[in-house]
């Protein structure tokens, strides 16, 4: 539809410069006339691929411009995921609809990214910078992607550059606490091929400050040395500094024959220190926590549609080594510092999946896949006995294959019904899950205003991790698969004018799990995995956009989120004095809610970003006499842009404003986030000549 209008608004741009070059009178009196063309009326059909199917798809806007921010960022701001953020350069994982992380499935050009040790997935090692598209099923639809989603799947791609020629763009940013960002894309690209490298380089000391409420108040003296009243203390947040390395390199190839060839290939080195809780009263320079990570991942992809036929394949290869490191000096002085804990693990899967679509006819679609990993995993923990200097080794090593089928059939007996089955089986070892089945509805209730009813149920499991099976030590071979099912219905609608657009959504979500994985404490003072929570999960998402457009100087964009989730613990009490049962799981929060309104004038653009988090409980009893809780807050982000066209080159200039209010907040107990910081960039983007075209 926005291109439709697109073309039409340049039509209508050239008919009225045509007229005023043959008509000179006619242009002079262009400001005092108004000209009527004939209306086009513009009909938009529902994919069958879609039918009931809840997903949110991420602006391609709001992933170009958020160069700055990862992936875990833009799930906060736009879709009603709740991110449990550790901090800046910190480990951010997602839950939707109530579940844990590791029941968020996400891909990566079709290739799971999810860890076959801890089955989730870290978003924070993910910039938005190397996404170009990103899309959120919710619940059931998560089916047609991967198997496992109990809560729903994320799926991220990138795609060739839309340029033709050379073209180049660099940005360099410079924030607080002393955070350097450099981004490079070069891309090249004709008819056939089309070429694309991009690197990004963050590195930051993230040395905040903050007021440190979980440590005791310190007395306050007057100048004779009385105690004159009390005060929290200012701490920064040190040993929490982070460097990380991105390059991505692709490649795509159209055929004379119509068969399209890619390759996506992503390389990341991270380097991290894990600051100390804020609860901890050791001396900075006792202890020293990093982690280091160096993932590779390739994927090979081939296409080819042909009329009513669509067929592809993908092959892979993904290759991660993490270290985690603890030190300590008993001394306090940081000059001998022992390792206590040297954790190292090793990943290399093989991935494979083919896919065909066909379609019967207008009314009839039918696809199908068969995915295939091969994960080899070394887990090494080595802890050093400090009295003799000697080394105890524990860990694992395993290899587990892993693959998934599915089909799925799709339905339009009238143009406002639209009907679907599908069906999903997943082996891990030499394990099977049952059938996964699913079924979805729509209904085009209205005509006028796109009002659309959607409904589906489905069944779905997920395996446990290597970790969960094999951890040293703790592992529990006998787990049993998580089960659930869930429901959900919702109703959308869409206008569309001129100069306005406006879509709402309001979904209503059910679901029951059981069998769901814990890792309890032992008496023997470890920890270990257990089958032991059946958790009901139920709420509503709201969701609502607005785009005017007055003229070509001035358009508004706005967006908005609300989330109501009741995650509660309904399983058997494990002790006389189990009080968990009936309340709501830990880290979920029961509201939420987000807004963005973007405003354009000519070459100037201005954002105001706006979310909120209702109270989490960190204790499954949600006594709040055994552990403090996460407070609400209200997060307010605002950044200002400028854009400059040149005969040379196009430059960008933005500022931005996190945290705008000031707010003293966290996401995780004792794990403080920065007040009001700022981000300054610029970015410049060359114009190279165009041969074929003999112009810029």
């Amino acid at each position: 539809f926005q291109t439709a209008m697109t073309i039409a608004s340049t039509i209508r741009t050239l008919l009225a410069a045509a007229l005023a070059a043959l008509l000179p009178a006619a242009a002079a009196a262009q400001h005092s006339e108004t000209i009527d063309i004939e209306g086009v009326e513009i009909v938009g059909h529902r994919p069958l691929k879609q039918i009931g199917i809840q997903s949110t798809k991420m602006d391609s806007l709001v992933l170009k411009e958020s160069i700055s921010l990862s992936v875990a960022d833009i799930l906060t701001q736009n879709t009603p995921v709740f991110i449990k953020s550790y901090g800046r350069g910190s480990m951010a994982t997602a839950s939707m609809r109530g579940t844990a992380p590791s029941h968020t499935k996400v891909t990566w050009n079709g290739m799971s990214l999810n860890s076959p040790m801890l089955g989730m997935v870290d978003f924070s090692y993910i910039p938005a910078y190397l996404v170009d598209d990103a899309e959120l099923y919710h619940g059931a639809g998560s089916v047609g992607v991967s198997g496992g989603g109990l809560g729903g799947a994320v799926t991220l791609s990138t795609r060739p550059a839309d340029e033709h020629g050379l073209s180049l763009r660099y940005v360099q940013g410079i924030g607080s606490f002393s955070t350097y960002d450099e981004f490079l894309r070069a891309s090249y690209g004709n008819d056939r091929w089309k070429a694309s490298t991009r690197i990004l380089y963050s590195s930051s000391d993230n040395d905040f400050r903050y007021t440190n409420y979980h440590k005791i108040k310190q007395p306050v003296y007057d100048a004779e040395g009385n105690v004159v009243g009390s005060r929290y203390v200012e701490d920064r947040n040190r040993s929490a500094d982070f460097a990380d390395f991105h390059i991505l390199q692709e490649a795509y190839h159209n055929t004379r024959s119509g068969h399209r060839i890619g390759l996506a290939a992503w390389y990341m080195s991270s380097h991290r220190g894990i600051p100390k809780i804020s609860a901890d009263y050791r001396d900075d320079s006792s202890t020293r926590t990093r982690q280091n990570e160096n993932t590779l991942r390739a994927v090979v992809s081939w296409e080819k549609i042909s009329g009513s036929f669509k067929a592809g394949a993908r092959a892979g290869y993904t290759y991660t080594d993490m270290l985690y490191t603890y030190s300590y000096d008993l001394t306090g002085t940081g000059e001998q510092m022992r390792e206590g804990i040297h954790s190292q693990s090793y990943v290399n899967s093989l991935f494979a999946k083919a896919d065909i679509e066909y379609a019967l006819s207008d009314k009839w679609l039918f696809t199908a896949d068969i995915a295939l990993n091969q994960h080899f995993v070394q887990s090494i923990d080595r802890s050093v006995i400090v009295q003799d200097g000697s080394s105890a080794v524990i860990g694992y090593k395993e290899a587990r294959a892993e693959v998934s089928a599915y089909a799925s059939i799709r339905y339009k007996p009238t143009e406002r019904i639209g009907l679907a089955a599908c069906v999903r089986d997943d082996m891990y070892g030499d394990s099977f899950t049952p059938p996964v089945p699913a079924l979805y509805v729509d209904a085009l209730l209205s005509k006028r205003g796109e009002l659309t009813l959607k409904g589906s149920v489905t069944r779905n499991y997920r395996y446990p991790t290597l970790n969960d099976l094999y951890f040293m030590p703790g592992g529990n071979p006998d787990l049993r698969p998580e089960k659930g099912i869930s429901y959900d219905a919702g109703l959308s609608t869409h206008v569309r004018r001129q100069r306005l657009d406006f879509s709402a959504a309001a979904t209503w979500f059910d679901s029951y799990i059981d069998d769901w994985i814990l890792w309890r404490a032992t008496p023997k003072g470890f920890w270990t995995p257990l089958n032991i929570k059946q958790v009901h999960s139920y709420g509503i998402e709201l969701r609502a956009s607005l785009s005017v457009t007055w003229s070509q100087d001035w358009s508004l964009k706005a967006s908005g989120l609300y989330t109501v989730t009741h995650a509660v613990n309904h399983g058997d009490p494990v002790s006389v004095n189990d009080a968990s049962i009936g309340k709501q799981l830990p880290y979920i929060p029961v509201y939420s809610a987000s807004a963005t309104v973007r405003l354009d004038w000519r070459k100037w653009s201005i954002v105001y970003k706006w979310n909120h988090y209702s109270e989490r409980h960190t204790t499954s009893s949600n006594d709040l006499r055994i552990s403090d809780s996460v407070q609400p807050y209200y997060m307010s982000d605002l950044s200002l842009e400028r854009r400059i066209a040149t005969r040379p080159l196009d430059l960008s200039l933005r500022f931005d404003i996190r945290n705008l209010l000031d707010e003293e907040y966290e996401t995780v107990l004792s794990h403080p986030m920065p007040r009001m910081n700022f981000g300054f960039y610029i970015g410049i983007t060359p114009k190279f000549r165009n041969a074929a075209a003999g112009r810029y």
